[in-house]
């Protein structure tokens, strides 16, 4: 059954677009209210301003270099160490340095550019467990 104008110059045409936007209105403001409730926090430890920062140490420690290659395996300042000693030797890296989180090593990750995700995760909370405090991304170029 085709509906004709009030001219009688045929069917009519047009399309009615109110209910396409009634409902895409009703999902937009579906996913508006839904969307941040999906989302959960990360805790970011950042830096605080102070009015006096502490002196820089005089000799700092080298820092430990780990690169993570495509096959999953990590090295340490380029040996080879498995995923299950790397927390242990972290460990005593930071207990090394004792209670001054300014004597402890810098932990510089390397990542090739076709390593996992699930490695790099791994490498990040064994070196969170250990106690090290100051982590550091290195470009895979660099």
């Amino acid at each position: 059954m085709a509906f004709t104008s009030s001219s009688g110059a045929g069917p009519m045409a047009d399309i009615n677009v109110t209910p396409l936007v009634d409902v895409m209105l009703v999902l937009l403001i579906i996913f508006m209210v839904t969307a941040p409730a999906l989302s959960y926090q990360i805790q970011v430890d950042l830096p605080q301003r102070t009015s006096n920062p502490p002196p820089p140490p005089k000799d700092p420690p080298e820092p430990i270099r780990l690169r993570i290659e495509a096959g999953g395996t990590v090295t340490w300042n380029n040996t080879p160490i498995p995923l299950s000693t790397l927390q242990a030797a972290l460990e005593v890296e930071a207990e090394r340095a004792g209670e001054d989180v300014t004597r402890q090593p810098t932990v510089e990750i390397q990542t090739d550019m076709d390593a996992q995700y699930e490695t790099l995760a791994k490498v990040l909370s064994r070196t969170k467990n250990a106690g090290m405090a100051k982590i550091a991304f290195v470009e895979p170029g660099a």
